[in-house]
């Protein structure tokens, strides 16, 4: 129930006030708390918290230009619930004068002159309002206008169904980065305004760089006005983001998360101090907002289905996903923009491969040669079984298999006993057996023998605690991009791309591999 300070004759008074105003040929002054908020039977608890806070006076002023964003008694009673409260809870917040100052600007502004992704200071400059128009539906960050344009001489009132909260967002983040303006410039034309200015939401944002997205553009053959334009622009966005918040510190190797654009997983690989989600490594973690965290990405993650989603979704290769897990080969088989084959030998090919071994599965993931193994099962290039020709075919190993073709499709001694598992980055061929590649020449690896730092790197790989003479590039697609003599134990990567790498160095001991990351 609304309290009345006023005599019990006002209206009368004023009625009459009106009557005598009219009878010259004048007009009373309007302001929009008396005639708009005050005369509004939806906006009862708007009025009470106004009064309390002295504010009505700023509304009443004749002199005044202003627009209110005016929250509704639902929007309290649902943000007193989601904060397990009630009215008298929120009236008594030590903080609800400055949130109310963040529901009004200091100028007059009607619904025709709001555009979509507008920025707008409000009287509290904690931080800004933002404007999403989306059809006939316009938005306050997340709150939604259900009554526009309510005019009194002091300016203009817009009903709306949420309270607006000046909490720092992860749109805020985003808003705040020169990095990130084509993500934000993505998320204003996607309509997703509201969804990442909820201050009652919990996410977890992975954010691509401006970088990130013009390499993803550049591999699509897209122009940035074409991606903005695209149909498929707010699942793409969906794909980035998770409905809870998950730090770095809660992130373990192999993890698979659903994110809002559930038509695929997102795949997580941690590589020492590396982060990947699939394919994009993780450049800064944990930026903190107040309805989550964001982390930034070196690289646009897509929701398209990979060779390693084809293996992930195969009850007959949880031990192939155990294995490529374990050695931190997910970023390259889940990147949308690779063309790969994939051999993949079934849980049975490695049972078989475990007891000629003495072993079991625990014993061949902590083979240190894993990783040679895998790749050995890698083509860089995408091979359906209809083109597959007698002979060798080099894999990202550096080896070559040996394609039979005589008696159905053999693989070395492995016969594909099912093919052509087609997915969007290239094709699975199913194996009965495992492909042992020759280790003779690839030595044991470990940080004591070789090591490559700083990795990542831009420019410069330094060679430590080796003596090698010459050394080999390789890229995710098994094609040597560099090769030559190390020099002062140095080489220089300043001409690659952006990506992932493998090196391999030659001594008159051997040849020894590495992973490193060019950036």
């Amino acid at each position: 129930m609304k309290r009345i300070f006023l005599p019990l004759n006002f209206k009368s008074a004023s009625a009459s006030l009106s009557m005598l105003l009219l009878t010259f040929g004048l007009s009373a002054q309007t302001n929009v708390f008396d005639n708009v908020i005050a005369t509004s039977p939806n906006h009862t608890y708007l009025e009470a918290a106004l009064i309390q806070e002295g504010l009505d006076v700023a509304l009443q002023n004749p002199a005044g230009t202003l627009t209110v964003f005016a929250p509704d008694d639902a929007a309290f009673t649902a943000l007193a619930t989601a904060l397990g409260t009630d009215i008298n809870g929120l009236l008594a917040n030590p903080d609800l004068t400055n949130i109310l100052l963040y529901h009004v600007l200091g100028a007059e502004v009607v619904s025709t002159s709001l555009t979509n992704g507008q920025v707008a200071t409000p009287l509290n400059t904690a931080n800004t309002v933002k404007v999403t128009l989306d059809g006939t539906n316009v938005f306050i960050n997340q709150a939604q206008v259900n009554a526009a344009d309510l005019q009194a001489d002091n300016g203009v009132v817009h009903s709306i169904g949420s309270v607006l909260l000046p909490v720092q967002t992860v749109a805020d983040i985003a808003l705040g980065s020169t990095d990130h303006t084509t993500l934000v410039a993505a998320v204003i034309e996607a309509r997703l305004l509201p969804a990442l200015t909820n201050p009652l939401a919990q996410l977890t944002v992975f954010a691509p760089t401006n970088a990130a997205f013009t390499a993803a553009l550049s591999a699509l053959g897209l122009t940035a006005g074409q991606l903005l334009a695209s149909p498929d622009l707010a699942n793409i966005l969906l794909y980035h983001v998770l409905g809870a918040e998950v730090v770095s510190g809660s992130l373990s190797n192999g993890q698979i998360a659903t994110p809002l654009n559930a038509s695929n997983t997102l795949k997580v690989t941690i590589d020492g101090t590396n982060v990947y989600i699939n394919q994009a490594q993780v450049t800064a973690a944990d930026l903190q907002a107040d309805n989550g965290v964001v982390h930034v990405l070196n690289a646009v993650v897509l929701s398209s289905l990979t060779v390693a989603d084809v293996a992930i979704g195969s009850p007959v290769h949880t031990s192939l996903v155990a294995a490529v897990i374990e050695a931190r080969l997910l970023p390259a088989l889940s990147n949308p923009f690779a063309s790969l084959t994939v051999f993949a030998p079934t849980n049975t090919a490695f049972d078989n491969l475990a007891t000629a071994l003495g072993t079991d599965i625990a014993g061949i993931l902590a083979n240190p040669e894993l990783a040679a193994i895998l790749l050995y099962h890698v083509i860089g290039s995408e091979v359906l079984s209809g083109a597959l020709m007698n002979g060798p075919v080099v894999t990202l190993n550096g080896q070559s298999v040996t394609v039979n073709l005589m008696s159905g499709v053999m693989i070395n001694t492995a016969n594909v006993i099912v093919a052509d598992l087609q997915a969007d980055n290239g094709v699975v061929h199913v194996l009965d057996a495992v492909l042992v590649p020759s280790l003779a020449n690839i030595s044991e690896l470990n940080a004591t023998n070789f090591e490559v730092s700083p990795n990542p790197s831009s420019d410069v790989i330094k060679i430590s605690n080796f003596s090698a003479t010459e050394f080999s590039i390789i890229n995710n697609n098994g094609s040597v991009v560099k090769k030559g003599n190390v020099v002062n134990n140095e080489i220089s990567v300043s001409e690659l791309e952006n990506g992932n790498y493998f090196i391999q160095l030659t001594n008159n001991t051997g040849v020894y591999q590495a992973k490193f990351i060019k950036m």
